[in-house]
Formats: C-alpha cells, sequence, structure tokens
C-alpha cells in the first residue's frame, strides 16, 4: 500500500558494545565528596518531583474536561491528543505517537510481509480538482500477489470493496478492509478508463513487502534496494548471486528515494561489501544505546576488487545513508547523484496496546565518526536532474491544465521512445519547456499506467552517468581522489571565515 512509515523503527543488529569509562576522582576532603555526591541526588529528586506534579496535572485536566466539557467527550480521543502533543513538544519529527492504524503500518513494513491482496494505493484526500469522486487509485500491483495475477493495472480506479463505495471512505478505512487475515475473498469493483468496469474477486494472501529490483545492464549489475526489512538480505543475496552466474563485471548499487528501514538490514547488506570493520556506531545519554557495528570477517558476497557505484538522492535517508556512509568511507564504493536527504539519528518503537509511539534513542555515526543529521552525504560526483525555471514552471501549469500529457498517453499507452519524443517537440513549440524534461514528464506518466521497467537509461541521468564511469575506465583513477565524510566535513570547517 502507498501509505508507507517514512522513518520506520530501527532495531539492533549483531554488534559489539562499546565499553562505557569509569572514572575515578580521589577526593581531597569530605565537604567535596559530599557536594560532589549529593547535588546530583538532589536534582535528581527535583526532577522527579516535577515529573509527579505534571503528571497530575495532565490527569487532573483530563479528569476535568470529561466531567465539564459541554458535549461529552471520547476518552481515547483526549489519550491519542495529549499523547500526540506530548511527542511533538519535543521538536524532533522522527519521534511520534502512533495511532492503531500506523502502528500496523509500521508493522508490515518492519516484518516484511504482511495479509493484503498486493496493491499499491493511493486516495485524494477530499474532493479532486476535476469533480470527479476521490475514489482509490492503482499506482501499481506487486508482482506475484492476487491483485497482479487478477490483471488490475496501474492507474485502475477501485471504485467499490465488497459493496462499499472508496469515494466515501478515509484511507484507513481503505486499508482496513483490502488487508487482513489471508485465505478471506473480496470483491472489488475496478474501473478502466472512462467506461469499463468490472468486479475483481480476489482472496487474501501474505504479501511481502517489496525491498529489491535487480536485472542486467549489460554486464553491469544493477541492484536497487526499496526499503530495508528482514527480507532485504535474502534478495539482495539472490540478485547478487543471479549476476554472479552472468559474470558481472561491475555493479551498480541505488539506494535512490529509500527512505530507510530496519537498522540491522543496513548492517548486514554492508557486510556483503566489507571485510571486516566498523559499518557504523550509535551514541546516545543512554549508555546501552552506544554500540559498534562491525562487518563480519570472510562474509563478502561482492568481490573487493569488483567496482562499485551506488546512486544517492535527496530521498535517500536513514537506513539507506548508513549503507552509503559505510562503502564512502571504508572506499568501497564511488557516489553518483544528489546530496542524501540527512537523517542520522536512530528510533525504538514501543507498543501501548495497540498503538504505540516511536522515540529517538541514538544518533548514528558513519565509520569516520561522523554524524550526518540535517547534513546528509554528498556525492563524489554531482549529477542533477534539469529543474524547471519560474518561466518553466508557469508554463507547465498551463500544460497541466490542458491535461495534454494524459490524453496523450491514454490514446497512446504503449508509445515507443520515438513516439515520445515526437510529441515532446510538438509540446514544445507550443509550451517552451526543455525537451528533455518533456520527455521526462511523458514517461512518468505513461508509467502510471504500465508497470514500470526496473531501470530507464534513456531518462534516468544519474544512472546514465554511473555506466558511463564504469564502462570508460575511469573508475580506479575516481576512487583514488574520494575522501571520506570525516575530511570533508573538517575541509568545510576549515573553508568557513572567521567573524572579525
Amino acid at each position: 500500500m502507498n501509505e508507507q512509515v517514512p522513518v520506520p523503527a530501527e532495531k539492533k543488529a549483531g554488534l559489539s558494545r562499546e565499553k562505557p569509562l569509569l572514572w575515578l576522582v580521589s577526593t581531597i576532603a569530605l565537604c567535596v565528596l559530599f557536594v560532589i555526591a549529593s547535588a546530583p541526588r538532589a536534582a535528581a529528586q527535583g526532577k522527579d518531583q516535577n515529573s509527579s506534579r505534571y503528571a497530575s496535572i495532565i490527569q487532573n485536566v483530563f479528569d476535568f474536561i470529561q466531567r465539564h466539557y459541554v458535549e461529552e467527550v471520547n476518552p481515547q480521543k483526549l489519550y491519542e491528543g495529549a499523547m500526540s502533543g506530548m511527542f511533538q513538544a519535543l521538536g524532533d519529527p522522527y519521534s511520534a505517537f502512533l495511532p492503531e492504524s500506523e502502528m500496523s503500518d509500521l508493522n508490515d513494513t518492519t516484518q516484511g510481509n504482511f495479509g493484503g491482496v498486493g496493491l499499491y494505493i493511493s486516495k485524494p484526500v477530499g474532493e479532486r480538482p476535476d469533480g470527479k469522486p476521490p475514489y482509490v487509485e492503482v499506482a501499481s500491483p506487486i508482482e506475484d500477489t492476487p491483485g497482479w495475477r487478477a490483471g488490475i493495472s496501474p492507474g485502475d480506479l477501485i471504485v467499490a470493496i465488497d459493496g462499499v463505495a472508496t469515494d466515501t471512505l478515509t484511507m484507513d478505512e481503505v486499508l482496513d478492509r483490502l488487508r487482513g487475515t489471508p485465505g478471506v475473498q473480496l470483491t472489488l469493483l475496478i474501473r478502466r478508463g472512462e467506461k469499463l468496469e468490472f468486479p475483481v474477486t480476489l482472496t487474501r494472501a501474505v504479501i511481502e513487502v517489496p525491498t529489491v529490483k535487480h536485472a542486467m545492464i549489460g554486464d553491469i549489475g544493477y541492484l536497487r534496494l526499496l526499503t530495508f526489512t528482514p527480507m532485504t538480505m535474502e534478495r539482495t543475496r539472490e540478485s547478487l548471486n543471479e549476476f554472479q552466474s552472468k559474470n558481472y563485471k561491475s555493479l551498480i548499487l541505488d539506494l535512490r528515494n529509500n527512505y530507510g528501514g530496519l537498522l540491522q538490514s543496513a548492517v548486514e547488506i554492508s557486510n556483503l561489501f566489507l571485510d571486516g570493520g566498523t559499518v557504523v556506531s550509535t551514541k546516545s545519554r543512554i549508555s546501552s544505546e552506544n554500540m559498534v557495528f562491525t562487518a563480519r570477517r570472510n562474509n563478502m558476497l561482492v568481490p573487493a576488487n569488483l567496482p562499485v557505484i551506488v546512486l544517492i538522492n535527496r530521498g535517500s535517508a536513514s537506513a539507506s545513508e548508513i549503507v552509503a556512509g559505510a562503502l564512502k568511507d571504508r572506499g568501497r564504493a564511488y557516489l553518483v547523484g544528489e546530496k542524501s536527504f540527512g537523517k542520522g539519528s536512530v528510533q525504538q518503537v514501543y507498543p501501548l496496546d495497540k498503538a504505540g509511539f516511536r522515540i529517538t534513542t541514538a544518533r548514528y555515526y558513519t565509520p569516520s565518526d561522523v554524524n550526518i543529521d540535517k547534513i546528509g552525504i554528498p556525492p563524489d560526483r554531482e549529477v542533477l536532474f534539469p529543474e524547471f525555471t519560474d518561466e518553466e514552471a508557469e508554463t507547465l501549469n498551463q500544460l497541466m491544465a490542458a491535461d495534454r500529457i494524459p490524453a496523450f498517453i491514454k490514446e497512446n499507452p504503449n508509445v515507443d521512445a520515438a513516439g515520445i519524443d515526437a510529441f515532446a517537440r510538438e509540446l514544445n513549440a507550443q509550451y517552451p519547456i526543455g525537451i528533455s524534461l518533456l520527455r521526462r514528464l511523458i514517461r512518468n506518466e505513461q508509467n502510471r499506467t504500465v508497470i514500470a521497467p526496473v531501470y530507464d537509461l534513456e531518462y534516468d541521468v544519474q544512472l546514465e552517468e554511473a555506466v558511463k564511469i564504469l564502462r570508460g575506465g575511469d573508475y580506479s583513477r575516481l576512487m583514488q581522489t574520494t575522501k571520506t565524510l570525516k575530511a570533508l566535513q573538517d575541509e568545510a570547517a576549515d573553508d568557513i571565515p572567521l567573524a572579525s
């Protein structure tokens, strides 16, 4: 489903703990010892008293609202509002109260599977701009699932589920109907195009969260990790074994738009590229959260002499940054694309009945001892997609309002590259936007109505650059010019002018 939790909970992997240092300070006088020993205890007691006082006030206000508010109030609503406000007060976007529906989504992601029909979906919030009912739209079926086998296609509308119209349902209500116990049948009313409408009966099955896509680009193995779940390691091993059977000569690891996932999974993936040594460390005010995660010896699946390029962009976050940072700092890969998101913190998830909460417990550090929170990881070679100028954005609004691109794809769903180029030039004559941008917009619209290819060298300039480096023979020379994240941050600090 399309409502995925942006920052899944990160769990602890196999690790070696850093032992906390015990500092012993000899006392010169008894009074000094007393001050040192009693001050923290007094501070702690004051802190505990304040905590108890505030907890009591919250309870009193909760009870007062229930007794005196003009209308009867559901206590669960007050409880969830109070919990949400408490976590918002932390000012940390990654710490949050998780209502039952969000906790369920998070469990699906971190466990790697769930009972469902295998469809990524989206749903407009409120009325659509064109006035049509806000039905559920299929973004993509997951391969080899009930939805995929039934022939449901990207762009199809789910008009009703078991006779209940989806335009009247919230996304949570839609998910509650589609997900659930495997083996249970449900009937979807599908609308395709303007006139075709037909029922489809599906039987729920155990759906594995898609985590890996792979293909060969000539003699280059292309491995795209979508997220880090308990299944990522196994699926990655399968892909790498297939590449090996096809005598791959180099590898592209695509971490673009990978929002993260399980810390343990990120460490396991790094193990495939590194022979021992640090992958990542975590640091916290809680001593038990101070850990060093190391790669196992003699566990590499990717040969040490095999050229590796990692693709990153602003959508690469958290666990994907752990992998990219480890391979960069350890001199194992060359990074191409754009600066990553910059999420350098670790969250733990705790259940509260059917709900729960996610809280930041530590920050992670790359092998060169750098935290990239709110900074990101810069690529060794920056490659950006063309962006719209202000004038092009205004012209694009006019093009979108005219609905020319969706209408073209609807009439030509299987258009080839030459047809896309011809239509882009036709549009350019009326809407002066860059040809390459127009081609990409047309291809993106086409990918909404068909199963998108694993890769698209024709329109993906970052992937194209990675292939060019690997085939051009410059990889070894380029790797000699890379720097650790620590070296880059030190250089950036040295370049900051001092105030006079």
